[in-house]
């Protein structure tokens, strides 16, 4: 048995909204205990109205009569009882006196008054003021709970919003982390040293506080952090960089302090700062003053990482893509010293990634994921993901079970140029046009040694091309030379060569074409001192200004005379490519008109049905060393 007193505790121990509406319950069952007894008789009696009552007693039928405010009980000898209502403001005699019962029947009646049940006195009097008072009461806790939360939210304000992550339900390890092995081998000794670090502490070995993972967006340095923290099994706390920057001066700062203190009590454990290039960002720039909020907010990272107070067992894991950005007392020895770059997945990487993602999904026999990783050349690790996301529901929309090959290649053109527009339906004459076009690219990239190989060629639309080319390289490559990019600027003016030549006119379905060609001769002859009268150096240097984006200024370290002769160099590669493009449509008609006359038919062609119109291409001589003058 619970006693009161217990009963009582555990109330008010409760969130006050529990007590509220186990309050307002009980004084519910309370007063409907108290109508149910003061109503509830033994049996029901029969209601009959004022005139009968009157014939009973006149009958001499009615012994006893009990009057409770405007309802009458008559009771006969037998017991029987009768209800009667009569109106409130008039007395039983002065009732009956009006029926003409003769005063010496009323006399002769055992009239009994009744005052109303304890229950019922107690809810006519109370039950209306206690119902104000729980409603005014509701208001007030209402209002008094607004209050609080904005004082604790007023309180909590220097608090980091540092999220901790589970390791339990949501372990992540290398394993599930495809490719990157250079990396995981670097981190692996942060791994082993959160597991045992009595073995280098022994030897007077410290292990790197912080650890910079540097790389484009989406090569997985946030995956591979957990995965650290998940091998080690240890704690991660994990945050971004812009969390940290409030509207008031100091707020970054004590929430950094926050941070660090929550990480010291949860030691060895990982803290993850996602995008630190928020906070940062070099200093002295002059934009905010020396009070800047960011640059007190990094000032105190500083400190943390590397000031009288060690961090022992905590290691601090920060993520960017603009590592030239960052401020240079972060990457010195005893902060940030460790720089972990996680790049593009090569062919290999790509091919792990794509598994590691259809492990849950079904695929059909055919599905050929080498294939896939072939044309995915240059992407990341989570447009992988995405693809196969597109894949999967490509199959769902077209009612499979499995997900095929093409669904696969569709989600790939989907990812990389954009949905199809099947409302935006061409005229015959653009038809023809996009098909010329595309032709133009095709067999001039097919022809010219140094180009990629075309893979697809369609004239149905997607994004905002009307038609695409799509040529993919056979292998991966770090470094292009001279020759590969002139060829690729004369297959990307091939589409323009072929509506000159074979339309006599030009549109402007050419002009992203053209962006792209005369941003690389402007490369070739300001960044690749690939320029035979300019020499090896570079032109310009592009900063990125505040409020104007990146590459949004380009310092000018050379002279007008220079810019002329840039200007000049610019001209010579781009009609030299316009040449090239130019030779090979001409000598190349009939093919294209092939592949025009295929294109209009069936809207596109995969790679060996181009090659069979067009023949096998045309393969780059090896680059190999000349010999050494005698």
């Amino acid at each position: 048995m619970v006693s009161y007193r217990e009963l009582l505790v555990t109330l008010l121990m409760k969130p006050l909204s529990k007590n509220l509406i186990i309050l307002v319950l009980s004084l519910l069952v309370i007063g409907a205990v108290f109508s149910a007894t003061s109503l509830n008789k033994k049996q029901t009696p029969e209601t009959i109205g004022v005139t009968a009552l009157v014939e009973k007693i006149n009958n001499d039928e009615i012994t006893r009569v009990e009057v409770q405010e405007d309802t009458l009980s008559a009771f006969t000898a037998d017991n029987v009882e009768y209800s009667v209502k009569k109106e409130p403001t008039v007395s039983l005699s002065e009732l009956l006196s009006d029926y003409g019962v003769p005063a010496e029947k009323i006399i002769s009646l055992n009239v009994e008054v009744k005052e109303p049940g304890l229950g019922v006195t107690l809810a006519r009097s109370f039950l209306p003021t206690l119902l104000f008072v729980i409603g005014l009461s509701i208001v007030l806790w209402l209002f008094i709970r607004q209050m609080q939360g904005a004082s604790s939210r007023a309180m909590t304000f220097g608090q980091s919003n540092a999220r901790e992550v589970n390791n339990k339900k949501n372990r992540i390890t290398f394993a599930q982390v495809a490719g990157n092995p250079e990396a995981k081998e670097e981190l692996s000794e942060i791994v082993e040293f959160l597991k045992t670090p009595k073995k280098f502490v022994d030897l007077g070995a410290k292990i790197p506080k912080g650890v910079l993972l540097m790389g484009p967006p989406g090569t997985g340095k946030t995956l591979i952090a957990r995965a650290v923290a998940g091998e080690a099994n240890v704690p991660f706390f994990h945050i971004s960089g812009s969390e940290f920057v409030e509207m008031f001066v100091g707020v970054g700062a004590s929430r950094v302090r926050d941070l660090f203190q929550k990480a010291k009590k949860a030691a060895p454990c990982i803290i993850f700062i996602d995008e630190i290039d928020a906070v940062g960002r070099q200093r002295g720039t002059g934009m905010g003053g020396g009070h800047d909020e960011r640059e007190q907010t990094l000032n105190q990272i500083l400190v943390e990482m590397d000031g009288f107070d060690p961090n022992l067992g905590v290691i601090v894991i920060a993520a960017t893509n603009r590592p030239d950005v960052l401020d240079p007392a972060l990457l010195r020895p005893g902060r940030f010293d460790r720089r972990v770059i996680l790049d593009r997945p090569d062919l290999k990487a790509r091919q792990e990634i794509l598994v590691t993602h259809t492990l849950n999904k079904p695929l059909a026999k055919e599905v050929d994921l080498k294939r896939v990783a072939e044309r995915t050349v240059g992407l990341s690790g989570a447009d992988l993901m995405n693809i196969v996301n597109e894949a999967a529901i490509f199959a769902a929309r077209r009612d499979q079970k499995e997900i095929m090959q093409k669904d696969l290649l569709d989600s790939i053109e989907k990812v990389l140029i954009g949905p199809e527009r099947k409302s935006h339906v061409l005229g015959e004459e653009e038809r023809v046009m996009t098909a010329y076009h595309e032709a133009g690219h095709a067999v001039v990239g097919h022809l010219l040694p140094h180009c990629d190989e075309v893979h697809k060629i369609s004239i149905i639309s997607r994004g905002r091309a009307a038609g695409y080319t799509m040529s993919i390289p056979g292998e991966d490559r770090k470094m292009h030379s001279r020759q590969e990019f002139l060829d690729d600027m004369a297959m990307m003016l091939g589409g323009y060569v072929a509506e000159r030549e074979i339309f006599g006119d030009m549109t402007t379905g050419a002009s992203n074409d053209l962006q792209k060609a005369t941003a690389v001769a402007r490369d070739l002859v300001t960044q690749y001192g690939m320029s035979d009268q300019l020499g090896p150096r570079t032109y310009g240097q592009r900063e990125d200004m505040p409020f104007l984006g990146r590459g949004g200024h380009e310092a000018r370290d050379y002279s007008e005379k220079v810019a002329e002769q840039i200007d000049s160099e610019m001209a010579k590669l781009l009609n030299g490519a316009l040449e090239t493009a130019t030779r090979i449509v001409k000598e190349n008609r009939a093919k294209m008109d092939q592949v025009v006359a295929s294109l209009l038919k069936n809207e596109t062609i995969e790679k060996e049905e181009f090659i069979t119109l067009v023949g096998p291409a045309t393969k780059a001589p090896k680059i190999t060393p000349r010999p050494a003058a005698v």
